[in-house]
């Protein structure tokens, strides 16, 4: 039986505050990229119980999240909680402009 892909869901937090939010961030940076997670464990090096486990909210190693984030194309950026608050509202700004003039992000994420 082939495998499902997640659905996208647009209500997946930005900051995260605990393992199940990242576990959802993660889920849905797959879906995005419609990966299967095998194959985005392969991308990211790891084992798809892995992924299963970062996904469904088990502590997984440092490492091992660092190189899934790396694979899907995410950073962590670790701030001050009082930064956080302005950051989020930037980015917002930053979204809604790139939205109205139908301007995706000019980078791929990825460290050049």
């Amino acid at each position: 039986m082939p495998r499902t892909l997640p659905s996208v869901d647009p209500l997946t937090p930005q900051e995260i505050r605990k393992l199940e939010d990242l576990g959802k961030t993660v889920r849905n940076q797959r879906a995005q990229a419609r990966l299967r997670i095998d194959d985005a464990a392969a991308l990211s090096f790891v084992s798809s119980d892995l992924m299963s486990r970062l996904e469904n909210a088990r502590p997984i190693t440092t490492d091992k999240l660092l190189k899934v984030l790396d694979g899907l194309g995410l950073r962590m950026l670790v701030v001050p909680a009082c930064d956080a608050v302005l950051l989020k509202s930037e980015l917002q700004a930053l979204r809604a402009s790139r939205k109205a003039t139908g301007n995706p992000s000019s980078t791929s994420g990825r460290d050049e």
